[in-house]
């Protein structure tokens, strides 16, 4: 495992994947203009998901995943995007997408991001 960066929550150190999932998670549910010093961090996402669960809703969040991912972590290359709701009536981003980064460059990752 590369340690590459510290767990939000914990302080725990993280492994290279594990780090890039975390600071997905984190883009998708910041909603823009809360950052100090970096207003233009984050995402809509979190203003669609209170929207009806409608096929257009559900294209405007996946495109919005999407250009949040390629504004904010250079790291991974998006190329799916699934919206679906868990069990628990949770919304879930089901990702797939290439590396961009290191050694691993080029590598197939897959993910899901509950939001």
């Amino acid at each position: 495992m590369i340690t590459t960066g510290m767990n939000a929550t914990t302080g725990a150190a993280l492994g290279d994947l594990d780090h890039i999932q975390q600071s997905i998670r984190d883009i998708l549910t910041t909603r823009i203009g809360t950052r100090t010093m970096r207003r233009s961090y984050g995402s809509i996402v979190p203003e669609l998901i209170d929207q009806p669960t409608n096929p257009a809703t559900q294209l405007r969040l996946m495109a919005a995943t999407v250009m949040a991912i390629i504004r904010w972590e250079p790291r991974v290359l998006i190329t799916k995007v699934q919206f679906s709701i868990d069990m628990t009536g949770k919304a879930v981003l089901d990702m797939e997408g290439v590396r961009r980064d290191g050694p691993r460059a080029n590598t197939s990752i897959s993910f899901k991001v509950p939001v």
